[in-house]
């Protein structure tokens, strides 16, 4: 939890915050997946994030009285336990459910080990915010997904065309063409770095004088 910033409000509790929600969850057996950019910290080094985010069932929030829930509709909700902002993936969403049930994997983080969304789980996730994203102008959040997709397809053998199969079933056409506009512009991007690192590893300059 180190990466979370210092303008979080109460950042010091945070790691102890994160470990009683984590408790809650597991008395409470809640069936949760974590996603978003805590899940990334354990398949990517360098993201930043301020909030924790799984997919779980609206049900469960009942089961939660303790999160705060603040902004809610049919697919998210948003919501803080203590000092921590909670984004909440709900599996009404049929993507959202489709990932929680068959995305999944064990992932270490610390002495624990949480259910977790798998590289192409969370692929299909970034992907799948995008079109909104766009449509909301909120660009900044539009370079970190794509950033973070970059940065998973530059670690891990994904098949972009089951990715995009998949995403088939759950996003308009003309949304389904731009995105694979997208991730070619991304895989060009992932070649000019490894063109870039060619370059320069053969002009190294040498010890020599």
């Amino acid at each position: 939890m180190k990466n979370w910033s210092n303008d979080a409000p109460d950042v010091n509790r945070l790691p102890e915050t994160v470990e009683q929600l984590f408790n809650l969850l597991d008395e409470r057996q809640i069936d949760y997946l974590l996603v978003g950019g805590v899940a990334l910290l354990s398949y990517i080094e360098g993201r930043n994030t301020q909030d924790i985010d799984f997919i779980l069932a609206r049900s469960d929030l009942s089961a939660l009285p303790e999160i705060s829930i603040l902004e809610e509709n049919k697919d998210f909700a948003r919501g803080n336990f203590d000092a921590l902002q909670i984004d909440l993936l709900l599996t009404e969403n049929t993507l959202f459910k489709l990932v929680h049930d068959h995305y999944t994997t064990q992932r270490q983080f610390g002495d624990r080990v949480i259910r977790c969304a798998t590289v192409e789980g969370l692929v299909l996730l970034k992907f799948f915010a995008l079109p909104s994203l766009y449509r909301q102008g909120q660009f900044n959040k539009v370079a970190i997904y794509e950033n973070d997709i970059t940065q998973l397809l530059l670690n891990y053998s994904i098949e972009l065309s089951e990715i995009f199969r998949v995403l088939a079933d759950h996003l308009i056409p003309t949304d389904l063409q731009e995105l694979q506009n997208t991730a070619t512009d991304i895989q060009a991007r992932i070649q000019r770095l490894y063109a870039q690192r060619r370059k320069f590893g053969e002009s190294e300059p040498s010890d020599e004088k």
